[in-house]
């Protein structure tokens, strides 16, 4: 609680000077809405806020849960080959350095308007956090710790398992810290040429310029990923709590 208070005592402020800004006319509420309208906006359209939060979390959670094994497994090759990973890493850093929002149209030619597209949108968007942290984690070793698994004529796989992995879990973590947000970015960045969900909500308000909607969308955009993050430092604890393979030092 203490360290919650003080983000929750900003916000309440945040909140407050807002409303206050508003009713008191220094800024008109078609640029920004009070937050009792934005209270009031989610209560008159919580049936359609929720099945698009809905949708957009499905979404979100199979590009995401794509991205984590994939890229998992691509940086496990790349740290088993380096010839593959010298063949093949240049194109994931070629998909993060062009805008998803650039080849989202291609997306629906290839897959068709719906889930399909937002799908691959967040996987495309969340993937190379996933490859590039893991497979630091994976070379993070130091020579002379792979040294003494060659000592004991480890096998790859064993010194993969037993020494590079668990070196590698900050690292994994990190990573996916990184890919919830960017999955979530992704997601809504398809919904805006595929439909459904948030995205469409927020694209569809645009046209309408009800900017009280878009607010709405953004606050549970942001809860969304507060709660998936919340989740994984929670999965986090318990594996720490449990270390079952947190240490390089195990036997052979």
């Amino acid at each position: 609680m203490k360290r919650v208070a003080p983000a929750v005592f900003a916000f309440l402020i945040l909140v407050l000077g807002l409303e206050v800004i508003v009713q008191s006319g220094l800024v008109v509420d078609t640029l920004i809405p009070a937050p009792t309208q934005i209270v009031k906006t989610l209560l008159e359209l919580h049936s359609d806020f929720q099945n698009a939060l809905l949708e957009t979390l499905r979404n979100t959670l199979a590009g995401l849960f794509l991205s984590i094994v994939i890229g998992n497994i691509i940086a496990f090759l790349f740290s088993l080959s380096d010839l593959l990973k010298r063949a093949i890493l240049p194109f994931a850093v070629f998909f993060q350095t062009v805008p998803i929002i650039a080849i989202a149209p291609l997306l629906v030619i290839y897959f068709g308007f719906g889930s399909p597209t937002v799908i691959a949108s967040s996987f495309i968007v969340s993937i190379f956090p996933i490859i590039a942290n893991t497979l630091a984690g994976l070379e993070s070793a130091t020579p002379q710790q792979i040294d003494l698994f060659k000592i004991y004529q480890a096998t790859r796989f064993q010194t993969l398992w037993k020494l590079k992995l668990p070196n590698a879990y900050p690292y994994i973590l990190s990573g996916l810290k990184v890919a919830i947000g960017l999955s979530i970015i992704g997601s809504v960045a398809g919904e805006f040429v595929a439909g459904g969900g948030l995205g469409a909500m927020i694209d569809a308000a645009r046209t309408q310029q009800r900017v009280d909607i878009v607010f709405v969308a953004l606050l549970l955009l942001s809860l969304l990923g507060i709660i998936l993050i919340g989740l994984l430092n929670l999965t986090n604890r318990l594996i720490l709590l449990r270390r079952p393979f947190m240490t390089t030092s195990g036997d052979l």
